[in-house]
């Protein structure tokens, strides 16, 4: 079994901790040891009761957990000091843990993790996620062009030159990412792998029964979602099924959502909203006929995958989307499973109403939206078949490949023992002969022969103490 660390800078008690990143762990940890480094609020390390059940739930699991206090303000001096542990805390798993493979989520673990890359013979599996220094440019955070873009700029090309292998949200990202001149020169294995969704939970509720057209919006009505085109487009549904009514499931924006249909001349017995756990959502999206996942369309979201999205196809609900934004138009479009907006002009918004009213007649558009969720988006099938591919091509290790043995001796794909060589800080081939001699020796040919004993392997603390107290341990991976 590979030893993984896999470091988010999101907390697992938070809804995105659970959705998307232990809903795939749960699922590589079948054949991997797991062990996860976070940073939980401060509001969730409180909740004593539900620190202590994630910890159970995990231990259950077989998944090993570290979570440290997220810091927020002052926002950089708080994050830098989040990195400085991250790293140190990182260094020492990896060596405690003898990982071979570090996993990162989005950036700020992947600078925790370059350190750990250079001192250790460990593979850096880079979950880049988007292009997070033009989202913050395209929302508005950032000046293009700023010391805060550039520095960004220049980590992200460090992050993508260190990577053994990457991951991305969209095909549309990985064509993009092809361009940049760090991997021109130098070419990454690259992944594609969506935001998934537990479809477990997200599924359809069965036959739906006759009812008033209900259009649904799921999630927060901030800088990137456009609320008010959503708005827009449920003001001219109105006009074609005056009855229809629009759900909106949001935890603390209820007075803004009022607000703005208000300001869009929607009365408000035709809204409902409605405050849920995440638990609860599946129910809230099995009763719309058609959900919203519109977002500002930008350079840096042609890396975003909406989860959204994935939620509503699994309880076989069909989407409205808009084009410029991942890999959404080519998804809903070409899979018929919902309706893509070209552009936000009234025009666009009319045609896309009426497109969605002929769509949801269709009978068979339910299963259709279920089989691509099951297909593109099912977390429980997505993270062994695609996941753990470029776990298994970032470590080395995996590949079936043959070579020449000694009489006496078979070839083996499984995991690189530990050498003697190691103790010099030098990494030796990942593959070796073993013998099938009576003494059942497991060792690599050059430190045994056929019918002798095999030398007993190090432990934890010697493997460590070779691997940073010997020649050269201090040297960084590129230069071993």
């Amino acid at each position: 079994m590979r030893s993984i660390l896999y470091i988010t800078y999101d907390g697992l008690l938070e809804p995105l901790g659970q959705s998307q990143v232990l809903a795939y762990l749960v699922q590589l940890a079948a054949d991997h040891r797991v062990h996860i480094l976070s940073f939980e609020k401060q509001a969730d390390r409180r909740n004593g009761p539900a620190m202590a059940a994630m910890r159970t739930r995990l231990q259950g699991l077989g998944i090993g957990w570290t979570p440290l206090p997220y810091h927020k303000t002052p926002s950089a001096p708080a994050t830098a000091f989040d990195v400085a542990v991250g790293a140190v805390t990182a260094f020492w798993l990896v060596l405690r843990l003898r990982a071979r493979i570090v996993h990162v989520r989005s950036y700020v673990p992947a600078l925790m993790a370059l350190p750990v890359r250079r001192l250790t013979s460990s593979k850096l599996l880079f979950d880049m996620r988007g292009f997070w220094a033009d989202e913050r440019v395209d929302g508005a955070l950032w000046p293009r062009g700023g010391t805060l873009y550039r520095v960004a700029k220049s980590l992200e090309t460090r992050f993508l030159r260190a990577a053994d292998h990457i991951v991305t949200l969209t095909a549309a990202s990985a064509s993009e990412l092809r361009r940049f001149d760090v991997l021109r020169s130098r070419p990454k294995p690259i992944t594609v792998i969506p935001t998934c969704a537990d479809l477990v939970k997200f599924h359809p509720s069965g036959r739906r029964e006759p009812r008033p057209f209900l259009f649904g919006y799921v999630g927060s009505v901030g800088t990137w979602y456009l609320f008010e085109e959503t708005l827009a487009f449920f003001r001219q549904l109105l006009v074609r099924r005056p009855d229809a009514r629009f759900l909106v499931v949001n935890r603390k924006e209820h007075d803004l959502i009022r607000r703005l249909a208000a300001a869009q001349g929607i009365p408000a017995d035709r809204m409902e909203l409605v405050s849920a756990a995440h638990d609860e959502v599946p129910a809230l999206i099995q009763r719309m006929h058609l959900g919203a996942a519109l977002i500002k369309p930008s350079y840096s979201k042609i890396a975003s995958a909406p989860t959204k999205m994935a939620e509503y196809l699994g309880c076989g609900v069909p989407c409205l989307g808009n084009s410029g934004v991942g890999d959404v138009a080519e998804v809903l479009k070409g899979r018929r499973v919902g309706v893509v907006l070209q552009d936000l002009q009234a025009g666009s918004i009319a045609a896309a109403v009426d497109e969605a009213l002929r769509l949801v007649e269709d009978p068979a558009l339910p299963a259709r939206c279920e089989a691509t969720a099951r297909e593109l988006f099912r977390s429980s099938t997505a993270w062994p078949l695609t996941i753990d591919l470029p776990v298994a091509r970032a470590a080395g290790i995996g590949r079936n490949r043959k070579h020449r043995c000694r009489q006496g001796h078979r070839a083996t794909s499984t995991r690189r023992p530990w050498r003697p060589s190691e103790a010099s800080g030098r990494d030796s081939t990942s593959r070796s002969c073993r013998q099938t001699s009576s003494a059942g020796c497991s060792t690599p040919t050059s430190t045994c022969s056929p019918g002798t004993a095999c030398p007993r392997p190090p432990s934890a603390s010697t493997w460590a103490a070779a691997r940073v107290g010997g020649p050269g341990w201090w040297r960084p991976g590129w230069a071993r």
